[in-house]
């Protein structure tokens, strides 16, 4: 134990000596001692308070130093070796605070945040020469308030506060791929629920767009992921503050990680609030139109394409929301969302049959055999399937939207999409669906089916096609296979 508290002296005294001398890799060895032995966790649990203090005036004067050799006539060798120094200092205050509740409290007392904080602003902020030279000790400086934050409250809330919004703004722009990477890290470990809402401030929505757009640029990075997911979708104030900030090209991402966290297992309960899904059912029935004027030919129109495909995502979360997720079920009642949906069915079929278009049927499956070339794909591929599949999500075991839809003229519109169609794969499986969830115990809609089976239409063979028919049983009607032998 004498040992290490000589050690510990020793130290201590060279680190105090570096604030008495010309800078020279001496010193550079003296810190990189420092970190090595932080290392142990024995020497971590014992270092004195004296030695971080001594560290502290290193790191203020190096901070010094720099923002003074950092003018027009710098010296590239002075900032490459203040650069390293720097660098070191942040690794032994990282090292310091690894499962060490008592370095982090005693390293925030000291005043560390705030002078680390601004020193990577300045790194961050300002074009030195030895440009590549500032990007060790960025990230070495954010892997230290990575460290100081993990499972200490006192110490998030002062990091937060002293660089919400814009120095994490900064460093989530850094050109850095790590050093965006670690400073996401450290966003995701300070976030909770209070500081979700400050996010969906007006004046503080571009660093919640940055880590959206993260997601979109650079979908391998886990902690934007995780934030987006763990928190921001969490928030109905935020969802609504992005959404209607962003882009089209951006909706369609933060839809699609929506859509991914309410495919999840065990996703019952998956955080999404219902506000959220009522902002989406209304953005959907809002913006739904956008999508017809694909037949145009408007595909080719970048923004007119992005605002359908907008209009596709939402339409795809709204079915997942609807299906097994007991907590959304009450899109049900959402005023006009069934309406909407059968309007805009029967608007897409009308002028798929009217001409060739891209909501045509067509019966062309080579894309999916895996020769064809995706990009060749059309952008509305299973949006009439889809459109059909929520019809019937809305319509189950509600006889009000039953009855609905048979007022709209919806149930042979659905009986007229049982055909076999290469751009809405699963179509016919999803209008059998629909079809059941519109007879279950309602005996008007099965004496319909039943009255165009007597007269016979073309609507309704295409059912028997398909391997199925009504048959009547005890007064209800029931859609059951046709056994093959008959």
């Amino acid at each position: 134990m004498a040992a290490l508290s000589n050690s510990n002296l020793d130290i201590s005294a060279s680190i105090a000596g570096i604030l008495n001398e010309k800078h020279c890799s001496e010193h550079l060895q003296v810190l990189k001692t420092f970190t090595a032995a932080l290392r142990d966790r024995e020497y971590r649990d014992a270092v004195q308070e004296q030695a971080f203090s001594r560290l502290l005036k290193v790191l203020t004067g190096l901070s010094d130093e720099l923002q003074d050799a950092s003018g027009d006539c710098e010296d590239p060798q002075t900032v490459a070796l203040l650069l390293q120094l720097i660098a070191e200092c942040f690794r032994a205050q990282r090292n310091s605070c690894v499962q060490s509740t008592r370095n982090q409290s005693l390293l925030r007392e000291l005043g560390f945040i705030d002078v680390s904080l601004k020193l990577l602003s300045f790194l961050q902020t300002t074009n030195l020469e030895n440009r590549d030279g500032k990007f060790e000790p960025l990230r070495c400086g954010i892997q230290f308030l990575g460290n100081l934050a993990v499972g200490n409250q006192m110490c998030k809330d002062d990091i937060w506060q002293l660089s919400f919004p814009n120095l994490l703004l900064q460093l989530l722009s850094a050109e850095d791929e790590k050093t965006v990477n670690y400073s996401s890290m450290v966003l995701h470990t300070c976030l909770d629920e209070a500081k979700v809402e400050q996010l969906s401030e007006p004046q503080n929505i571009q660093l919640a767009l940055r880590v959206m757009d993260l997601c979109r640029i650079q979908p391998d990075l886990d902690w934007t992921v995780l934030i987006a997911t763990q928190h921001f979708l969490k928030s109905s104030a935020l969802v609504e503050s992005m959404y209607s900030g962003m882009s089209h090209h951006e909706r369609v991402t933060l839809l699609e990680l929506l859509f991914a966290q309410l495919r999840e297992e065990d996703s019952e309960e998956c955080g999404i609030p219902p506000s959220v899904a009522r902002f989406l059912a209304n953005c959907f029935q809002t913006g739904c139109g956008a999508v017809l004027a694909l037949a145009t030919g408007s595909a080719s129109n970048d923004e007119v394409l992005q605002e359908a495909l907008t209009v596709i995502s939402l339409l795809d979360v709204l079915c997942e929301m609807t299906s097994d997720h007991r907590q959304f079920m009450f899109l049900q009642d959402h005023p006009d969302l069934l309406v909407t949906t059968v309007e805009l069915l029967e608007q897409v079929h009308a002028i798929g049959k009217a001409s060739k278009n891209i909501f045509s049927a067509a019966q062309n499956f080579s894309s999916f055999s895996g020769d064809g070339d995706s990009s060749s794909h059309s952008p509305v591929i299973s949006f009439k399937a889809h459109l059909i599949r929520l019809i019937g999500n809305l319509c189950h075991r509600n006889t009000n939207n039953q009855e609905k839809v048979r007022e709209l003229e919806g149930i042979p519109l659905i009986l007229d999409n049982c055909n076999i169609d290469s751009n809405n794969p699963f179509i016919s499986q999803w209008a059998i669906f629909a079809i059941r969830n519109l007879l279950e115990h309602n005996k008007q809609n099965q004496q319909l089916v039943a009255d165009l089976e007597r007269r016979g239409p073309a609507d309704y063979s295409a059912l028997k096609e398909l391997g199925f028919l009504v048959e009547e049983r005890d007064g209800s009607l029931l859609l059951k296979p046709v056994r093959k032998d008959s």
